[in-house]
């Protein structure tokens, strides 16, 4: 059963989705390459994440035994965010409804992987995740950047060159935190003393 601030946490998510999914919401978050890898993108990931918070127990177990140490999850998410990432892709979401629907449900099991399995991952599993997705963030905003010509056809090359900045200092400061959290968390960085 689930508690209440559960049922409020989904519906409100839920209502966060339905308000991105609106026609003039969605053609404003894909207007530019940045607003959608960068804005668009995060939201749709979060919004599965915090609606995995609310599954019920009962639909835990199963995918707690799939998912022994995180390791499933967070190899299924990293595939994910490389897949989203090709320019090719970008195109055909915004001129084939199906690949637009196949983004969004893609991002949102993302989204829930992450959240079933970031806790059960040991330290070493999160680095290993963490070393793999950001470098290639940041991989792939050096390429948006270098590119001399457009890699997708829907936007403009200085778009793609302000994406490319976007994710590398995206990836950058991702690396900053987890860096610290990890410090923190294997106590190799001591909390500021309190007076």
């Amino acid at each position: 059963m689930r508690r209440a601030p559960d049922r409020l946490l989904a519906a409100a998510t839920l209502a966060g989705l339905a308000l991105l999914a609106l026609p003039p919401v969605r053609r404003l978050l894909e207007s530019s390459m940045s607003l959608h890898m960068l804005v668009q993108f995060p939201l749709l990931v979060a919004a599965g994440y915090l609606l995995a918070r609310t599954l019920p127990a009962g639909w835990r177990r199963p995918l707690d035994a799939w998912n022994a140490h995180g390791m499933a999850g967070l190899l299924a998410c990293a595939l994910t965010l490389m897949v989203v990432m090709i320019p090719r892709l970008l195109d055909l979401v915004l001129v084939d409804a199906r690949f637009e629907a196949a983004k969004w449900l893609a991002l949102l099991a993302c989204g829930a992987a992450l959240q079933l399995s970031w806790s059960r991952a040991g330290l070493l599993v999160q680095a290993f995740f963490l070393g793999n997705v950001l470098p290639m963030m940041a991989a792939a905003g050096q390429l948006y950047q270098d590119a001399p010509l457009r890699l997708c056809n829907a936007y403009l090359l200085d778009d793609q060159v302000r994406l490319g900045q976007g994710l590398v200092i995206l990836s950058l400061v991702a690396a900053a935190v987890a860096i610290a959290a990890g410090l923190r968390r294997a106590n190799l960085w001591p909390a500021r003393a309190h007076s």
